[in-house]
């Protein structure tokens, strides 16, 4: 082995993370010393104890951090707290803020393809070409086990003439010319459909028709080719283009961009660094067919270490600012008559720009309102994908439950292609906020800041009334009497009551009058089931 494959063949120490819940693999107790054999310990031969998989994920983004992917970009920062504050200078004559993190921070670049191999979703890496997009989607094949040759042969390459056939495999010609039915057709599917990683490298150079079909496997996880069904099973997904705005070959269709879940930039490379690709070349070793052994997951561990990250809890506190950040989102009074209606989506499907309609509304604080500063709100499906990011990121980091540090850490990736600025909007008028036009993930961040700060001014981990009245329907009203139910109504019209005149429709008040009106008309229901019953 030469020089330079030792020293790729190197893996982080345990714990890479020390803090009260790291453990040292080689920590002995009395009982250690009796077991036959002993193995594992300093200066002995036998294996070493395996890294519990939040380490071995953690090995596996250090190793590829120093030793394949040159990103020394720590943009997705963490603060150890009070105790140990961020330090940040100004620099340039824009006065542009340098953060150095006071805890262990990461590059995007590289972690967010990781969490996306644990949670299996699907990561569009985007930036210009040779920054490296395609390498690291290699990497995550190589980490699943696969060789490096069949990672890169089953990479699909997005050309104009790409087929559904050339995409998912063809029928045997023996079968198309003597089969009575389509049932009698075999397929000779492609080897890479049943992989645990997927890649597609520039996935916007595909043709429309075959990004529907694309679209199919990568949403409900089967191709269906002549009447022949192929269940492709879970896997993470790896996509790439040179730019996120669509541009290529070929627009990219809405659906196919609304199934991918995160998004990251490949940042430009550091010319300090220069020295790096020097020796590589030099050396000519390639970093993805020199991966350690220990930080590659069998399919075994793969799936529990889905299981794992899936286990992971989200307390109530971080979940009620998730839940107030993503109401502020999609409210827009003036976009209809009823009351549920009262949407951007509503204003979207009839073909009416929402910024016009909201324009119209004069009343409000266009530069303290959230909502004003979007197009759209959230999807079902973008709040799973950032529940399952923060779960991964919470994993990564050895928490046993999400904090808001994580769910911060990974909103603006989730949601980068989920939420559409109204650059038309007062706050962008800011010369201050200038850049955000252009800085996505800033910009994002700054809106759940913003939505943090409010829910913590208006003290709802204290006092929240309309939970209190979704807990007590959520508790079930078998048992309750007419007198209770009655009761409980008249509260509920009493919230609604002092809202009339005193609260503005801001999207967390205009949910939580659904809520109550839903509450409302659960009491109603069973309100009239009694009285019917006779009970």
């Amino acid at each position: 082995m030469t020089p330079a494959e030792q020293d790729l063949d190197h893996v982080s120490s345990a714990p890479t993370r020390p803090g009260p819940g790291a453990t040292n693999l080689f920590d002995l107790d009395v009982a250690d010393l009796f077991r036959t054999p002993v193995t594992g310990v300093p200066g002995d031969h036998g294996a070493v104890p395996a890294a519990p998989l939040d380490e071995k994920l953690r090995q596996a983004y250090f190793w590829v951090v120093n030793h394949a992917i040159i990103s020394p970009h720590y943009d997705v920062e963490f603060s150890a707290g009070p105790t140990a504050p961020d330090v940040s200078f100004r620099l340039g004559d824009s006065r542009a803020r340098l953060n150095l993190p006071s805890d262990q921070s990461y590059s995007s670049f590289v972690l967010l393809p990781l969490l996306t191999f644990a949670v299996r979703g699907r990561c569009l890496m985007v930036g210009g070409p040779g920054r490296g997009k395609t390498a690291s989607a290699v990497l995550m094949g190589v980490l699943a086990g696969y060789p490096v040759r069949d990672v890169r042969r089953a990479m699909q390459h997005g050309h104009p003439q790409l087929t559904v056939s050339d995409l998912f495999g063809t029928p045997l010609p023996k079968d198309l010319v003597q089969a009575d039915s389509l049932a009698d057709v075999d397929v000779a599917w492609r080897t890479w459909l049943g992989m645990r990683v997927k890649i597609v490298d520039e996935y916007n150079r595909i043709p429309t028709r075959t990004q529907s079909a694309l679209l199919t496997v990568l949403a409900d996880g089967y191709v269906e080719v002549y009447d022949q069904v192929y269940e492709t099973g879970a896997a993470a997904w790896y996509l790439t283009a040179n730019d996120d705005a669509g541009g290529g070959t070929y627009q990219v269709v809405d659906a196919l961009r609304d199934r991918i879940d995160v998004v990251v930039h490949a940042l430009p490379f550091n010319n300090r660094f220069l020295g790096d690709l020097v020796a590589r070349a030099e050396r000519g070793v390639r970093p993805e067919e020199n991966v350690p052994p220990e930080i590659v997951f069998d399919a075994e561990e793969h799936d529990r270490l889905h299981r794992d990250v899936l286990a992971v809890r989200i307390p109530v506190p971080v979940r009620r600012r998730l839940e107030f950040f993503a109401s502020q989102l999609e409210v827009l009074e003036r976009a209809a008559w009823q009351f549920e209606y009262r949407t951007k989506d509503t204003a979207k499907l009839a073909g009416i720009d929402p910024h016009l309609l909201a324009a119209a509304d004069t009343g409000r604080d266009r530069l303290g309102d959230i909502g004003a500063q979007t197009l759209n709100g959230l999807s079902v499906r973008a709040l799973q994908s950032l529940v399952s990011y923060a779960k991964a990121m919470a994993f990564f980091r050895g928490n046993a439950e999400v904090d808001l540090a994580d769910l911060r850490a990974v909103l603006p990736f989730v949601l980068h292609d989920k939420l559409v600025p109204d650059l038309q909007s007062a706050p962008f008028d800011d010369e201050e906020r200038e850049p955000l036009r252009a800085d996505r993930v800033s910009w994002i961040r700054d809106l759940f800041d913003m939505a943090c700060q409010q829910y913590d001014a208006a003290g709802l981990d204290q006092d929240d009334p309309v939970a209190e009245v979704l807990a007590a329907v959520e508790a079930g009203l078998e048992g309750l009497g007419e007198a209770e139910v009655l009761r409980r109504t008249a509260q509920i019209e009493g919230l609604l009551s002092l809202w009339q005149d005193a609260v503005k429709l801001h999207g967390n008040v205009y949910e939580d009058a659904l809520v109550l009106k839903y509450a409302h008309q659960r009491y109603t229901n069973y309100l009239a089931w009694l009285r019917w019953s006779g009970r």
